[in-house]
């Protein structure tokens, strides 16, 4: 009679724990789904569809320009943006001779990443 008593009470634990378990699985996969629904970004429809495309049109033509017009970079340090096929043109050309090629380079990466003299510290 004992060991049927015994048997019954851990039978009895154990569907505590299982409901218990289930009830908690539960919970946590309806919480999960509820997070993935609110924070789930918005499909896009035609008018972002639209927007998107001529934000790309726009992106694309700024992109040509820049490939092939002049124009100023930085007018105080004297950068200028070339198209690229003078650019090529160029670099051909600078590399005929490659010690002096490599001199300008040098000199011209020097002159675009020299930083201006700081001002004198008044408490120094």
């Amino acid at each position: 009679m004992k060991c049927c008593e015994t048997w019954c009470a851990d039978r009895a634990k154990a569907g505590a724990w299982f409901v218990a378990l289930a009830g908690t699985l539960l919970l946590v996969g309806g919480l999960s789904w509820f997070i993935i629904q609110r924070t789930r970004p918005p499909g896009i429809d035609q008018a972002r569809a639209d927007l998107r495309r001529k934000n790309l049109m726009e992106l694309r033509a700024e992109n040509q320009a820049a490939l092939t017009t002049y124009g100023w970079i930085d007018p105080v340090k004297g950068l200028v943006r070339l198209p690229i096929d003078r650019a090529l043109e160029l670099s051909i050309a600078l590399c005929q001779d490659p010690a002096a090629g490599r001199s300008n380079l040098l000199a011209r990466l020097e002159k675009a990443t020299a930083k201006p003299p700081e001002k004198p510290n008044i408490y120094e």
